[in-house]
């Protein structure tokens, strides 16, 4: 029984961290209708951004995923003004290619900054809470608590804002939006920046039990389509819900029965849920 309440905690834990990654991820999808495949790199940068202030510079543990997430969220409005704003009118498969572009060069960026070896950062939150026999690491608890604050948080921007209001309107209605005076370069911009900033979270509060490495985004891009494949495109329930199912089957199965198997797991429960129910768990449209 202790050993199946660890593996749920395991599964919250990688369940969390994939709905910040899908929740940015179906952000940018709800506004511009386009799969950011360079969502995995803002991910990385942040991990690394993150890693460095914290070894380079003696930055502490959350003020450097708060400049990591501000670095991240920068990066994002620059690729998504000079990248995805050019190519506005342009065909999808323009910007999907455009997105792997983005990927391969800030991949080859932080390989020539930080080398290919693989990294992992400090945390101050090393020891373990003990619960009903259970003995916690509280760096799990943390990254499961934070994740839950932070979707918190984004529901009510989204809800009790006018920013929010006006991105919820453009992924409803582009064109009716832009009618009623919403500034929709403005909105994307600030959706790409929101994105950028959870994807820079997440690796940062993943990185201390994870490596780091360049190409450490792309798995987890992978994973965070098919959740929001999962959830219903454009479903912002749909990420939260869909990537702490993912957390979870990954975990239990990797542990029950193979760990060999873990990274397939995401794909076999796509597959499974979409046969069943093929718009996924949640009707289209963001809310």
């Amino acid at each position: 029984m202790i050993l199946f309440i660890q593996q749920i905690l395991n599964g919250l834990t990688l369940g969390s961290i994939y709905s910040l990654v899908a929740l940015g991820l179906t952000l940018v999808y709800g506004i511009m209708h386009i799969p950011n495949f360079a969502h995995g790199a803002f991910y990385m940068m942040g991990g690394f951004v993150a890693y460095s202030l914290m070894t380079k510079a003696g930055v502490p543990y959350w003020p450097a995923i708060l400049c990591a997430a501000a670095v991240s969220a920068v990066i994002a409005m620059v690729s998504e003004r000079l990248v995805f704003r050019a190519l506005e009118n342009a065909l999808p498969l323009h910007h999907m290619i455009a997105a792997i572009g983005i990927l391969l060069f800030l991949e080859a960026l932080a390989h020539a900054i930080w080398g290919a070896e693989f990294h992992r950062m400090p945390t101050p939150y090393t020891g373990s809470v003990t619960l009903a026999g259970l003995s916690l690491p509280t760096q799990r608890i943390l990254i499961i608590v934070s994740a839950f604050v932070l979707m918190v948080a984004l529901n009510l921007f989204l809800r009790k804002t006018l920013l929010g209001t006006a991105i919820l309107a453009m992924a409803q209605n582009r064109e009716g939006a832009f009618l009623m005076g919403i500034d929709a370069n403005k909105i994307s911009l600030l959706t790409f920046a929101i994105a950028g900033a959870l994807a820079a979270v997440a690796a940062a509060l993943f990185a201390p039990i994870n490596l780091i490495y360049p190409t450490m985004g792309e798995l987890v891009i992978m994973k965070a389509f098919v959740i929001i494949i999962l959830g219903g495109m454009g479903s912002i329930s749909g990420a939260i819900v869909g990537g702490l199912i993912i957390g979870m089957a990954e975990a239990l199965a990797g542990f029950y029965v193979s760990s060999d198997y873990k990274d397939l797991i995401a794909f076999a429960v796509l597959v499974l849920i979409l046969a069943l129910r093929p718009e996924g768990l949640f009707t289209k449209g963001m809310r």
